[in-house]
């Protein structure tokens, strides 16, 4: 094992000889970040394009591998749901680009999105490994990695087989989503991986016409929440038509498209600092 294209090399004390995180002669990924929740349904996807979009705005070279092989949201909010990616004579996948961020889904593979994808824990755990390690990502500043729900196969092998630099947690105000998303925390614990900061999604509502912001559940249960968790805040984000229609950005108007931009800008910047 080499530790050539790893974002860990020369910190991380492992023996070269012996490390079972994959590598990529065909990458050289400075920040592998990882999406996630342990929660379905919280937005992980739409957050992880929005985080996307504003690492690009800042200059920096970034990827998105959709990890939730079985329920694959990445093209379609990237709007290329038409896409389909192509392999090279060395058999190296080269990922799909829009808007200049690279993207690796199933999706691009199969003869229609809405096909199931019917496979074991194995078969899928393997499909993510060549996500990494079988496409030619080029150089990137952030590979983003957009988990499944849970804290299962996926993602225990993105965990163990992945050089992940750390986690971007997303959450919901709700007490019961709260609890499950704090396991996925204490999985990055357990697995040393740190978690960088929580994106709490659907949080509140603007109204629109005097702009007051009313939110759904009392902020003191989401102090309460960050400081059991440990972690600090990175944003709350409202419940608002251009972040649930992501996927027509590219029709925005500059009005609009500044709008949506502002909510994870401030985020990027703030994970390109801690990671740095």
């Amino acid at each position: 094992m080499s530790c050539e294209g790893c974002p860990s090399q020369g910190n991380c004390g492992k023996d070269a000889s012996s490390c079972g995180v994959l590598e990529n002669k065909h990458a050289n990924i400075k920040n592998v970040i990882t999406v996630m929740s342990g929660k379905g349904g919280v937005g992980k996807s739409t957050v992880t394009v929005m985080l996307a979009k504003s690492l690009a705005l800042l200059g920096y070279k970034v990827g998105i591998m959709d990890a939730d092989i079985t329920g694959p949201s990445i093209p379609r909010l990237m709007h290329v749901e038409n896409a389909q990616c192509f392999a090279t004579a060395e058999d190296r996948i080269l990922p799909v680009e829009s808007e200049g961020i690279k993207t690796m889904s199933l999706n691009y593979i199969l003869k229609n999105e809405t096909d199931p994808v019917i496979w074991r824990g194995a078969i899928i755990s393997n499909v993510v490994k060549q996500f990494y390690s079988d496409v030619v990502w080029g150089e990137l500043d952030f590979l983003l990695i957009d988990m499944p729900p849970g804290t299962g196969d996926v993602a225990l092998t993105i965990m163990q087989s992945l050089p992940v630099t750390g986690v971007v947690m997303v959450s919901t105000p709700q007490p019961m989503v709260s609890m499950i998303v704090e396991k996925a925390i204490h999985m990055c614990e357990q697995m040393q991986i740190p978690v960088l900061g929580i994106v709490e999604n659907m949080a509140y509502l603007e109204c629109p016409n005097c702009s007051e912001k009313i939110n759904f559940y009392n902020m003191e249960e989401l102090d309460a929440f960050i400081q059991r968790s440990g972690t600090k805040l990175y944003a709350t984000l409202p419940m608002l038509d251009l972040i649930r229609d992501i996927n027509t950005y590219m029709d925005y108007n500059e009005i609009q498209k500044s709008i949506v931009d502002q909510y994870l800008l401030e985020v990027a910047k703030q994970l390109a600092k801690d990671v740095a």
